[in-house]
């Protein structure tokens, strides 16, 4: 939910703002439940919208761009990988926590 509408309004912290104000009672509520702390899944969310935030629509890429002075088909490649590693790393951390419990 959180990537999704990071992805739509083309902004992480916008997308993540939306998604909390929302759902933050019940996303606690469930994960509490089950013994995840409230800590956890801040950070789970805070990296699940960084999932869709690499969208050429994204108001950070457009000012990295601008600011490198480069364009779209010069850097967007590179910025697309390095905003999916960061994804993949995210998802092996929480992984390593449902595994083992540490955080």
């Amino acid at each position: 939910m959180v990537n999704i509408l990071a992805g739509i309004t083309g902004s992480a912290s916008g997308g993540l703002s939306i998604a909390l104000d929302i759902f933050g009672q019940h996303f606690l509520a469930e994960t509490a439940a089950v013994g995840i702390p409230a800590e956890v899944v801040h950070r789970i969310a805070a990296m699940a919208s960084g999932g869709m935030d690499s969208l050429p629509h994204n108001g950070a890429v457009i000012t990295t761009l601008a600011i490198c002075g480069l364009t779209h088909r010069e850097a967007y490649k590179d910025m697309f990988a390095i905003t999916l590693l960061k994804v993949v790393v995210a998802f092996f951390g929480v992984f390593f926590y449902m595994l083992t419990g540490i955080v």
